[in-house]
């Protein structure tokens, strides 16, 4: 039978368990997010020197 500690020291783990994989989910989609935009931003700013030097 399984006693109230052990039941509690489950229950942490599994909080910390689950904790860990939504922080792991959101940093990954928030770096993605971040990359895309700093690509994004050089590739306008890429574009605008390439259209200046052509005119």
């Amino acid at each position: 039978m399984v006693e109230f500690p052990q039941y509690l020291g489950f229950l942490l783990f599994l909080t910390v368990l689950t904790i860990g994989f939504w922080l792991l989910f959101f940093l990954v989609a928030f770096v993605q997010y971040w990359i895309g935009g700093a690509l994004w931003e050089m590739f306008k700013e890429w574009r605008a020197k390439k259209q200046q030097q052509s005119a």
